[in-house]
């Protein structure tokens, strides 16, 4: 198998740079649309050998260092309680949205192999599919995230009823971040029992809140999910959209690898993070409507800045974009390989 991510994620400094790319499993992709033309997104998420399917297409197109399960970051919240589906062109839409107490109570805990089996049946059967490839990264929202969702009913440009409660009622938010961080531990330890090989901790909104409140209402939780995963064994990536405010924040966090978004100089955030750290990143997703020469130039600097930390994984700084082009994933791809 191509550990050469594994080791990476260990602090080992290899040769090519690994890369895969979040998002790398989706709708760029005609081979993921083929499969996606015949059901919904929720049941695509929820059938096992479809899942499996796409999860697998980036590693045999592409030819990226790792595949990540295929999913969607609100499926544990579905047996909390809520209602979840998704729209065309809207995106998720949650009922009912938690904003008050009478909402938080009626909310439970999960468990993952009761409540979510078809995720835990697509990490056993992509263990086997894969192992002579690549190795197989799960994955779940931050608690902070999610909350987002919740307490929004969907997305949302201003976070106006996720603020509020942060600052008028601090007790409920607390008490949902609670329950939140329980349902992502189980949730993230029931995928590394399945055979996940590392775990990525999506944190799309920590970067709305400034250092002062990310400090106070979200890294304890944070921290509380790491440590927990701890025994596992995998390694542990976090990434926060948004975050270069929050740096200092992150260095003392207990993972192995801390994901860089596309708006951070990589030599920048060593400076602050340390060099001692194995970083993600950070390449903006839409560097790939770049004509190649351009695209080359974009990959070699990142490289280059890389090289300045204990080991450097090389992925996009955000999501692949729906309209990038497949031809260009694959020769970023090949970029980084041939230029490392």
């Amino acid at each position: 198998m191509n550990d050469r991510f594994l080791r990476a994620c260990a602090g080992e400094k290899v040769s090519p740079v690994p890369v895969w790319l979040m998002r790398q499993a989706g709708r760029y992709l005609p081979a993921y649309q083929a499969v996606r033309n015949q059901t919904d997104f929720l049941t695509l998420c929820k059938t096992p050998e479809l899942a499996a399917e796409v999860t697998i297409q980036p590693v045999d197109i592409l030819g990226v260092d790792a595949a990540i399960l295929f999913s969607d970051i609100l499926i544990p919240l579905e047996p909390m309680g809520i209602k979840l589906t998704f729209l065309e062109g809207a995106g998720p839409v949650l009922i009912p949205p938690v904003r008050t107490m009478e909402d938080l109570n009626r909310l439970r805990t999960i468990s993952p192999k009761d409540d979510v089996p078809f995720v835990l049946e697509t990490i056993k059967i992509l263990r086997q599919e894969l192992k002579d490839k690549v190795p197989l990264i799960g994955f779940a929202g931050a608690p902070f995230t999610l909350l987002t969702y919740m307490v929004e009913g969907g997305t949302t440009r201003t976070f106006l009823y996720t603020k509020r409660m942060l600052f008028e009622a601090p007790d409920m938010f607390a008490k949902l971040m609670d329950l939140l961080t329980e349902v992502t531990i189980s949730y993230l330890k029931a995928q590394a029992d399945a055979g996940a090989q590392a775990v990525q901790l999506f944190d799309t909104w920590g970067g709305i809140l400034s250092r002062r409140d990310y400090l106070a209402a979200v890294k304890p939780y944070v921290s509380r999910i790491l440590s927990e995963l701890k025994e596992s064994g995998i390694p542990r990536i976090y990434f926060v959209l948004d975050g270069g405010h929050l740096l200092e924040e992150l260095k003392d966090l207990d993972a192995e690898v801390i994901g860089l978004d596309w708006r951070m100089d990589i030599k920048d955030a060593l400076k602050r993070l340390g060099k001692e750290k194995v970083v993600q990143g950070n390449l903006d997703p839409f560097s790939l409507f770049l004509p190649e020469e351009r695209l080359k130039e974009r990959v070699y600097q990142i490289l280059e800045q890389g090289r300045e930390a204990r080991a450097h994984i090389f992925n996009l700084g955000h999501g692949i974009m729906p309209a990038a082009p497949p031809e260009k994933a694959k020769l970023l791809v090949d970029l980084v390989h041939q230029l490392s």
